[in-house]
């Protein structure tokens, strides 16, 4: 609601297109995040229950945050910048945004006793995502913290019950595992993966690497879940990687699940805020393919360029 307000005094496609770099920055900027923070997006989890189930292959937080930092500091640092060069505002100056800014700030008002709670639990379910280990699975931890929420009356029972996202991603975490382990047990993956793995016969493991990442990310034009792509397509992907012959196995898991946050960028249902933001009507329905056609091949480039590298001089 504010984003209108604040540009009023630009009339019509003007303050749309300003509207539009902040938003298409803001969308961006969330699809690196989801790959820089292993618990920023739900599918990460399911992704590393499926590595583990595959290939036994346990990675811990920050094990994943060592792995994407290069790719998350050269992609979310100057990506204002590069969506200026790329998608550039009408207007680049305001004077009065500093005063809007300040009033609605001061509107706010203070921290409330609930704010100051939730924050409290927010240190402390990062604390027990980054140090917990094996000790406290992700699982338990955001537990506690939500029973902690309610307990101290953050939120009540109705906010609960009344998350359809929220229930909707449990729903997918129940079935869709137990459909990806089903898919496994009657040979499916393991007949895709052996006619992938003859295909690609006789090229280099760095190779084959590259190409079934950049595969697994641009097959995603075809769905429009995360959480339906990781069950359907991870499991596949990992049965072939792992019968090409000194494939780095660790490196190889961590690009792909380090690609599903980045793969959010590129459509308007690529992800969970990607209608979110194309519904805002700021964004043209052209604009958004393009700049979603864009962004993933630069944000793709960039994890193979530089994460790839990266990753098999550590796991080397």
């Amino acid at each position: 609601r504010s984003i209108p307000a604040l540009y009023d005094s630009a009339p019509g496609p003007t303050a749309r297109r300003i509207g539009a770099y902040l938003m298409w920055t803001a969308f961006a900027s969330t699809a690196v995040t989801s790959s820089l923070f292993m618990t920023a997006l739900s599918p990460n989890l399911l992704a590393l229950s499926l590595v583990r189930q595959e290939t036994g292959i346990t990675i811990d937080w920050f094990q994943w945050l060592v792995g994407i930092l290069p790719v998350g500091a050269l992609l979310i640092g100057p990506l204002p910048l590069l969506v200026y060069w790329i998608y550039p505002p009408e207007i680049k100056t305001s004077r009065e945004t500093p005063a809007w800014a300040s009033k609605e700030l001061q509107a706010m008002g203070p921290f409330s006793s609930k704010e100051r709670v939730m924050a409290l639990l927010i240190g402390i379910a990062f604390v027990g995502w980054v140090w917990g280990g094996e000790r406290f699975p992700v699982t338990t931890v955001i537990l506690i913290v939500v029973c902690a929420m309610i307990v101290t009356r953050v939120i009540d029972w109705d906010d609960i019950i009344g998350n359809r996202s929220a229930w909707d991603t449990l729903l997918y975490f129940g079935t869709l595992l137990t459909l990806a382990d089903g898919l496994n047990r009657l040979g499916v993956i393991a007949w895709f993966a052996k006619g992938v793995s003859t295909s690609l016969t006789g090229y280099p493991p760095a190779v084959v690497l590259g190409v079934l990442v950049a595969f697994f990310f641009l097959v995603h034009y075809l769905f429009s879940s995360l959480t339906a792509h990781a069950t359907a397509v991870l499991p596949a992907m990992l049965a072939a990687g792992a019968l090409v012959p000194g494939m780095p196995v660790k490196a190889f898991v961590l690009l792909l699940m380090y690609s599903l946050g980045l793969m959010g960028v590129i459509t308007p249902y690529a992800t969970g805020p990607a209608p979110v933001y194309f519904g805002s009507g700021f964004i043209a329905r052209r604009d958004f393919w393009l700049l979603g056609f864009v962004f993933g091949l630069l944000f793709l480039g960039a994890l193979l360029a530089v994460g790839m590298p990266y990753l098999l001089w550590r796991s080397g």
